[in-house]
């Protein structure tokens, strides 16, 4: 889906990522991990062209990236942020800007086939019964799923989220990610995930690519990244990495200053 060749960019003369190289396949739900200024967030930028590599080649679906217009690739690629603004439009007004890509020259309003779709993805996240709403009234979880239902709409084959559980509570940190499983599973969406939370990533990524400052530090499953060493040697900070007993995935518990002082004694 994704094929990253030897890509070093960053923004003016501040180099963020140095020579890196990764593939993601079809089907795949990959997330991106490692501390802030990583890079994390510069390859999203990077594959929507958001900004130009220095060397280096990004190709969707085996086609250079730099060769697509804007529309193809937004008919090609949705993105999710974390940083969302307020907007006074409708859920539906909002969900349908993700007909756009695929308006004619001189088309204006949607078309009975966008009404479906929009609406298909509103069912598909819960959010038909506030279809009606106004984005300026909902809460941050409402939002966030209105923003994965406007990205569905654009029928996308690859599906980049920037920190979607960022400032969201447990319960819709994991409603979004459930979702975005499902959509993963069921319809074979390609997913590419930021996430800040080691445990989340672990427990909904089939793999994970672990940056440290602007390089791929380390790529696999999660029980292959999530290691003592490769945490601490990445994020230089002490944890304790577990087996979750329900899933078997692995689990990140943090120690802190006060502990490893008693620890120590």
């Amino acid at each position: 889906m994704i094929r990253i060749d030897h890509l070093t960019c960053g923004y003016g003369s501040k180099i963020v990522l140095d020579n890196i190289t990764l593939e993601i396949h079809k089907g795949e739900f990959v997330g991106i991990i490692g501390p802030n200024g990583s890079g994390k967030t510069t390859i999203m930028r990077a594959i929507t062209r958001l900004i130009k590599p220095i060397t280096g080649t990004i190709y969707l679906e085996g086609i250079n990236v730099s060769s697509l217009d804007y529309k193809e690739l937004a008919q090609k690629i949705a993105v999710v942020s974390q940083n969302f603004p307020v907007m006074a439009m409708s859920v539906r007004e909002f969900v349908l800007l993700g007909r756009i890509p695929y308006y004619n020259k001189f088309q204006f309003l949607e078309s009975e086939k966008d009404l479906a779709i929009a609406e298909n993805a509103m069912v598909m996240t819960d959010m038909i019964k506030l279809e009606d709403s106004y984005m300026s009234e909902m809460s941050s979880g409402e939002v966030q799923l209105a923003f994965i239902a406007r990205a569905i709409t654009q029928e996308p084959s690859l599906l980049l989220l920037d920190e979607p559980t960022a400032h969201l509570d447990i319960t819709h940190q994991v409603g979004v990610l459930d979702l975005i499983k499902r959509l993963n599973r069921q319809y074979g969406l390609t997913v590419l995930i930021v996430l800040h939370d080691l445990n989340l990533a672990s427990e909904y990524c089939d793999r994970l690519v672990l940056m440290n400052q602007g390089q791929i530090e380390n790529t696999g499953r999660p029980e292959e990244v999530l290691t003592y060493g490769n945490i601490e040697k990445v994020y230089n900070t002490v944890v304790v990495v577990e087996k979750n007993p329900i899933s078997g995935k692995p689990f990140v518990l943090v120690v802190s200053e006060e502990v490893k002082r008693k620890c120590e004694r």
